[in-house]
């Protein structure tokens, strides 16, 4: 019997749902063997086993694991050993890096840049209402809230934005040949390489510069402390700026529920909102990877040593056994219990970041701009079905 293939392309009739497919199997197989990348892997489509594994000490996140579920099998790399960080690593060594850039995401220091974001983002409505109407949202606001708020925290030049924006699209873009997302990922870490060296000559009081310190105490190889500014540049604005964009068009789909959050002033109602937008839309689309390194009973079945799994928190998040009609897009629930940032010790270290940006927008935006609505259709908007990161590629706007 043929493996049938881990399903990644989304209803076309609704272009926030998960593929339909992965509803079917959630429902009938929720312990299934897929194909991907032409290897077999586990998907695994229920909320609780989920939870379970991705809090399980069994699995693996190094992609050089035998039976990973990646293309190459091997991390990316550049010539001079930069790689990404500690994101494809396991414990004790993810830890340790880890545990080294934990302090600036803490919640009261991100809480305290509340006034510098809410600053940026309304000069950046400002522009959008003395500017072109109409007007693409990715490119005028979406991309710029974050890569200006990553950019102040790791002490990157927001001048050099185009460079790192087009460089992470290639990497992150599934279409993109193995050679393609070799020269993008070499292209930032020699990037970042620069910066560290800068910043080991004249430290400032940035993330990067903190990570130059453990440089010259022999905490950190130089080429770590780039691999982890590679990551927290990548990850600091990509996946924040798709999460504007397209929950700021889920919100136009949804009239009613703009409403709430063009209506409210009440900080716990715009928290809400948020908590529900990452688990209705969960950008992270083409799951969570990780390789068995023990045998694991579950379901009556076992993932063997050598297995590989996939997690789609898209669909573990439309689960009906934990949210109550789980399709609808319902800002007045509760659903602090996503995975949308994953869970474990490899639960998402910038979410206090995502989530402060993301209330500050999501407040802000549609009170000042109350009129805002698509200036397309929506069959002409083009999503990013090629992307490990799912969004919009853009999103014209008029008001």
């Amino acid at each position: 019997m043929t493996t049938p293939v881990y399903p990644m392309t989304r209803a076309t009739g609704c272009p926030f749902d998960p593929p339909p497919r992965l509803r079917e199997l959630q429902q009938e197989a929720p312990l299934t063997k897929v194909n991907i990348f032409g290897k077999d892997a586990w998907l695994v489509t229920r909320y609780d086993d989920q939870r379970t594994l991705l809090a399980d000490p069994r699995l693996s996140s190094d992609v050089r694991r035998p039976g990973y579920p990646s293309p190459t099998g091997q991390p990316p790399r550049n010539d001079d050993g930069v790689g990404i960080g500690f994101i494809l690593m396991d414990d004790p060594e993810h830890a340790r890096l880890r545990r080294m850039v934990t302090a600036p995401f803490m919640i009261k220091r991100i809480e305290a840049m509340r006034p510098g974001v809410q600053k940026i983002v309304d000069g950046l409505i400002d522009d959008l209402l003395a500017g072109p109407n109409p007007v693409d949202l990715v490119e005028a606001f979406a991309l710029p809230v974050p890569s200006l708020v990553i950019c102040q925290l790791l002490g990157v030049p927001y001048a050099d934005h185009d460079f790192f924006q087009q460089n992470s699209k290639n990497l992150i873009r599934m279409s993109a040949t193995q050679e393609e997302r070799a020269a993008a990922h070499g292209n930032l870490a020699k990037y970042l390489d620069g910066l560290v060296g800068e910043k080991l000559e004249n430290p400032a009081d940035d993330l990067l510069s903190g990570l130059t310190e453990r440089v010259k105490t022999g905490e950190l190889t130089r080429q770590d402390a780039a691999g982890m500014g590679v990551l927290l540049l990548l990850a600091g604005h990509e996946t924040t700026a798709n999460m504007i964009a397209l929950g700021t068009l889920a919100l136009l789909e949804h009239p009613d529920q703009l409403a709430v959050l063009r209506e409210t002033d009440d900080p716990k109602v715009v928290a809400g909102a948020v908590e529900e937008l990452l688990r209705y839309l969960n950008i992270t689309h083409n799951g969570r990877r990780r390789a068995v390194l023990e045998d694991i009973e579950l379901h009556g079945q076992v993932l063997k040593a050598g297995d590989g799994v996939i997690l789609p928190n898209d669909i573990g998040n439309r689960d009906p056994s934990v949210f109550e009609d789980p399709d609808a897009l319902d800002l007045g629930r509760d659903a602090r219990r996503h995975v949308a940032f994953g869970f474990g010790v490899h639960q998402c270290l910038g979410q206090p970041l995502a989530r402060l940006e993301l209330q500050v927008v999501y407040s802000t935006l549609y009170r000042r701009i109350p009129t805002l609505r698509r200036a397309v259709g929506l069959e002409e908007i083009p999503f990013k079905h090629d992307g490990a990161v799912y969004g919009v590629y853009s999103l014209p706007v008029t008001w």
